[in-house]
């Protein structure tokens, strides 16, 4: 739970991504890599290595976000003095079933990760984000505004997932923090692969968002001018709307 391959801080931005390691998040890495500092957080510390090696100015982060004391010491351990540009919240798990099928564990677990956490390193980076005037941006889905079958439990992690955005939108106004939530269709992803499967549907990669797409909606976000906020973005795939 410790930062590690610190690289040499510059003059640059920094911003913290989640989820960094792969899909969403190592799309939003690339495209803001040539002019920013990232901090890339996730799990798979051999997979954040290899990413910060490809990039000019990077660090990692492992943490697993559900251990809340970790996280906030590990948070407290980083370099934050010039303040946090941004943090991108890409992480995330889909957890699918019905009503009659989920249990209490499945609906706990998908809050766990995909509220809960987000909140509390929000929380605890506030200070930062507040010191530099910075942006959150939370991934979204269009899960966030339409509710399916067997969907429920990640619906409604994403439901709420809008309802924090909004309520951090007003509190953080004083402090100047822009919070913005970015919703994405079907995206070329690890996990449209388990949606797909668990709808025993047809992967067809050539109808769907390219994580790349997905990154310059949120780099367009974080490099708003100052005077703006981008409060939501919903954003899909031309083939199915």
């Amino acid at each position: 739970m410790t930062p590690s391959h610190i690289a040499p801080r510059t003059t640059r931005p920094v911003v913290l991504i989640t989820g960094a390691s792969r899909g969403i998040g190592r799309a939003v890495a690339a495209d803001l890599g040539p002019d920013h500092h990232l901090i890339l957080a996730g799990r798979d510390e051999r997979a954040l290595d290899a990413l910060a090696a490809e990039l000019p100015s990077a660090e990692t982060f492992v943490a697993e976000l559900t251990d809340h004391a970790a996280t906030a010491a590990a948070v407290a351990a980083l370099d934050l003095g010039e303040g946090l540009s941004g943090v991108v919240h890409s992480a995330g798990i889909l957890v699918t079933g019905s009503v009659e099928e989920l249990d209490t564990a499945d609906w706990e677990r998908n809050f766990a990760v995909n509220v809960t956490a987000v909140s509390e390193l929000t929380r605890v980076l506030l200070p930062a984000l507040r010191a530099a005037r910075g942006t959150v941006v939370a991934v979204n889905s269009g899960a966030g505004y339409n509710s399916k079958g067997k969907r429920s439990a990640y619906s409604a992690s994403k439901f709420a997932l809008r309802a924090w955005t909004d309520a951090l939108r007003q509190e953080e106004l004083p402090h100047g923090v822009r919070v913005s939530s970015v919703h994405p269709g079907r995206v070329d992803t690890d996990m449209q692969h388990e949606l797909r499967a668990a709808e025993s549907g047809d992967y067809e990669s050539e109808k769907y968002l390219r994580p790349e797409t997905v990154a310059a909606a949120i780099s367009y976000v974080l490099r708003a001018p100052e005077e703006a906020v981008i409060a939501t973005i919903d954003i899909r795939p031309r083939a199915i709307g």
